[in-house]
């Protein structure tokens, strides 16, 4: 399988549910990070899937698959209810990859947090989703229902 249809698999197993298919396309050792959650490795990197993947009705949309022998990227769309506010959320990512051995070794999303923090907060995000503060507030509240998943 090359590295593109590799990412295609990632997301039609995200856009299906499938959270052991999309970590089964990861490194044991993997590397991830986005805005929400900072840096993950390993496990806590696969366990996120799982989490998020909880979550009833959300929906996947990819586009833009790129990829080499070594690197990738694609967008894709979020679009859920955010459990902690009942809020809808669309939130538009760029990720990019780095391969080895046939598997995603480093998976780094990016997006725009205010705009984020925006949609899941209302006003709060608004006028605070561009601060460290709100940023490092909801950074903390992921890995504690991380740590809280995992155990």
């Amino acid at each position: 399988m090359d590295n593109a249809q590799l990412i295609q698999n990632f997301y039609n197993a995200f856009a299906a549910g499938d959270a052991e298919a999309m970590v089964s396309l990861y490194a044991d050792d993997i590397e991830f990070q986005d805005p929400a959650f900072g840096p993950l490795k390993g496990d806590n990197a696969k366990n996120m899937w799982r989490m998020l993947l909880k979550t009833p009705g959300i929906k996947i949309t990819t586009s833009n698959i790129k990829a080499d022998n070594q690197t990738g990227s694609a967008d894709w769309v979020a679009e859920y209810t955010f459990s902690l506010t009942g809020r809808k959320v669309i939130n538009n990512v760029h990720a990019d990859f780095i391969f080895a051995n046939g598997k995603i070794i480093k998976h780094t999303d990016t997006f725009s947090f205010w705009k984020w923090a925006s949609q899941a907060f209302g006003l709060k995000g608004f006028l605070l989703g561009w601060t460290p503060l709100m940023k490092n507030k909801v950074r903390q509240q992921a890995l504690a229902r991380l740590n809280k998943f995992r155990t």
